[in-house]
């Protein structure tokens, strides 16, 4: 026996609970901004600028003895999460992470988070020497100066930008612009609420976050194009039917299909946010969260500005006269 998410022929009246969830999408995306212009986002390392040194923890050894063996050695807080190796020879890792440092006397700002970065490692090596923990290792380490930070912000901003508008156009190309504005609506709703989630639950916002919005907006374009293709086929097919129904139709017809891949989705997902350690939660965090309010988003988001925008077009082509000719009698 199959399992089903969705009963077969159902008549739900979704677009009757439109004007609802148009004012907690709105709702949701000024609490968003809000979040966004007070709080704003923890910038991880990729953005602020920083260093991140991964060691191999040595036995018998916890996060403060790490913590114990760098202190001094940087100006500001050292954060320093544990994690786990993968593969049958799997370690215990310590991940050492700084914000950007402060110049000191004949450094520049480029040279100093380098500086920094030696000072910890041999702060590191002289704890912990090999003939006393044979199992340390320093496995990688990165310094990301305030210059390149802002280059990868920028860089991350505009593949955002350039993935909406070259979405903007597929869509305007396969269907009609009214489509194109509301399928851009959705993903515009669905990132712009995911960052201020990442605001105010205050994960780290770094270039994982980015790839998860970029897969929130194939996510949800991929949904919304899948409605939308029925919600053409139906207009079409019921030319009498009010706009209104005519999207009931469609979202009834394709919700089984939208719940199955949405359900399965989540499953992969959580197991991540679950086992995959501090490295993966902020990134397996936003896409659980893009998964869900993208589901939302095609369903409610997406068809009722389709809605709102004037009439679409639904194959109602004149018929030509042919002069002279005047019917069959």
């Amino acid at each position: 026996m199959l399992l089903r998410l969705w009963p077969e022929n159902t008549k739900v009246k979704f677009m009757s609970f439109r004007m609802v969830a148009l004012v907690a999408s709105v709702v949701a995306l000024v609490g968003s901004a809000i979040m966004l212009s007070t709080r704003g986002l923890n910038l991880g390392i990729d953005f602020a600028g920083g260093s991140v040194i991964e060691i191999v923890q040595p036995e018998g050894t916890t996060a403060d003895d790490v913590r114990a063996a760098t202190a001094g050695m940087v100006s500001g807080e050292v954060n320093i999460n544990s994690a786990r190796g993968t593969g049958a020879n799997a370690v215990d890792l310590a991940v050492i992470r700084f914000k950007t440092q402060i110049p000191r006397e004949g450094e520049d700002a480029e040279s100093a988070q380098q500086n920094a970065n030696n000072r910890v490692r041999a702060a590191l090596t002289e704890a912990f020497p090999l003939e006393t923990y044979p199992d340390f290792a320093i496995r990688s380490s990165a310094a990301v100066g305030p210059k390149v930070s802002a280059e990868l912000f920028r860089s991350g901003v505009t593949a955002l930008g350039v993935a909406l508008l070259l979405m903007t156009i597929y869509i305007t190309l396969r269907f009609q612009w009214q489509y194109a504005l509301g399928a851009v609506s959705a993903l515009f709703h669905d990132v712009f609420i995911t960052m201020g989630v990442f605001a105010l639950t205050g994960f780290e916002f770094n270039l994982a976050t980015i790839a998860a919005l970029l897969t929130i907006v194939g996510y949800s374009m991929n949904d919304t194009v899948i409605v939308f293709d029925r919600v053409r086929e139906e207009m079409r097919k019921y030319k009498k039917l009010e706009a209104s129904q005519v999207v009931d139709l469609a979202i009834n017809a394709t919700m089984s299909r939208t719940l199955l891949t949405s359900t399965t989705t989540l499953l992969a997902l959580l197991s991540i946010f679950i086992f995959g350690g501090d490295v993966l939660r902020g990134m397996s965090f936003a896409l659980i969260f893009g998964v869900i309010v993208g589901t939302y988003s095609s369903i409610f988001v997406a068809s009722t500005v389709l809605l709102m925008l004037p009439s679409l077009d639904r194959g109602d082509k004149p018929k030509r006269e042919v002069e002279g000719f005047q019917g069959v009698g």
